[in-house]
């Protein structure tokens, strides 16, 4: 049976990595961003995820950053949730690990990317690991226009149903049948959240149980209070935080994320303008898009 692991509910920041002219992480204004948050009423911190630029940081410098989220929570009723995931399995488990070890409450652990696993692949990744960390909570990411291989629902159940541990998924498929196939047959306290803002209210819905965001990082308190609503059926207050943030989830993504909310944060001085390679700072046209959608919200 899966384990009930009830502050899995709400909203999720998947938390940007702020870093220095010189590419080195920024500790003060990360810690001042996950105080934000926390502030803002976010109870859900995913450091080291896509939106985190993970997959640009060694492993050191990811327990770092984990570490600085734990640090940051600890005494708040705020629960970490860290990316560890790789396309790697021995690198996984002992990444999740250590994440464990450093204070994380939970692993978000991200579908293998670039091999293309089969479904029996993926099953077999994410058993491994499951059973390597048993007891810690783990969280399912499946984001196939990121990692080129989509888990499917019969997997997720088939998780779900053989690992106590493998609590939730992080749904950011896009494919909203394969979400309610999930949805109508999880086992009793499985969690699914939605892995894109925009989509969110109507997932709500259909029956998932929060999300894992990016707008988060920019409107925290909007963010929060519009899963909280419609989470609670409040659906005529929820709509009302939707349309007026919408702009901004869509904008977002106009190029690679996370490079718009950063571009959004930098305008706000939340943080300075950097990113690693191969990721840059978006274009000029996309900043004066940004400009205008961050005044039709509200945020200038």
């Amino acid at each position: 049976m899966t384990s009930r692991v009830d502050w899995m509910r709400g909203c999720a920041t998947a938390l940007v990595t702020p870093f220095h002219n010189d590419g080195s992480i920024d500790d003060a204004c990360f810690t001042r961003l996950v105080q934000r948050q926390i502030k803002g009423g976010v109870n859900l911190l995913v450091p080291c995820g896509t939106t985190g630029e993970s997959v640009t940081m060694s492993d050191d410098e990811r327990l770092h950053v984990i570490k600085l989220t734990v640090a940051a929570a600890k005494g708040t009723k705020a629960k970490v949730i860290a990316g560890t995931g790789s396309n790697n399995t021995a690198a996984t488990i002992d990444f999740t690990r250590r994440a464990r070890e450093a204070g994380a409450d939970a692993a978000l652990v991200v579908a293998p990317f670039y091999n293309k696993p089969t479904q029996e692949g993926m099953f077999a990744h994410f058993s491994e690991i499951a059973k390597s960390v048993k007891g810690f909570p783990i969280m399912l990411y499946n984001v196939p226009s990121r990692t080129a291989s989509n888990i499917s629902a019969s997997t997720t159940l088939r998780l779900a149903e053989a690992h106590e541990n493998i609590v939730a998924t992080k749904e950011a498929s896009g494919d909203y049948s394969q979400v309610m196939e999930i949805i109508a047959n999880r086992p009793r306290n499985f969690r699914v959240f939605s892995g894109d803002d925009a989509s969110t209210l109507p997932l709500v819905s259909l029956g998932v149980d929060g999300l894992v965001s990016v707008i988060a990082n920019e409107m925290p308190k909007e963010t929060a209070k519009m899963v909280e609503h419609a989470l609670n059926g409040s659906f005529h207050f929820a709509r009302r935080i939707h349309y007026k943030i919408l702009p901004l989830m869509e904008a977002n993504f106009i190029e690679s994320s996370p490079a718009p909310c950063k571009f959004v944060m930098t305008e706000m001085g939340l943080l300075e303008e950097n990113l690693r390679l191969p990721l840059v700072p978006v274009t000029a046209e996309t900043g004066a898009k940004l400009k205008a959608t961050m005044k039709a919200v509200g945020l200038t």
